[in-house]
């Protein structure tokens, strides 16, 4: 006794619509689509929020101003006077 017959499926489906009910059928596919994509993206990782998300923040980075060069002569003689002085 097999299930080969179409009858054993209809009597099968039958005692399932009694059982679970149409309403509840009926949500069985959404919930378990989705099941299957969190499944699928916690495989994945956070690739995609990754991908998605960098190309966003690079516009609200910001940047500093380059440093003057009277800044930079100032900080290359500072450097120098701190070498002279360090103990060695």
């Amino acid at each position: 006794m097999g299930f080969d017959s179409i009858w054993h499926w209809l009597i099968l489906l039958v005692i399932v619509l009694v059982l679970f009910g149409t309403s509840k059928l009926t949500k069985i596919g959404p919930d378990l689509g989705n099941a299957v994509r969190g499944f699928k993206k916690a495989l994945h990782g956070n690739d995609e929020e990754d991908r998605v998300a960098a190309p966003a923040e690079g516009k609200d980075t910001l940047q500093a101003d380059p440093p003057a060069a009277a800044s930079a002569a100032h900080q290359e003689a500072r450097d120098s006077a701190e070498s002279k002085h360090a103990p060695e």
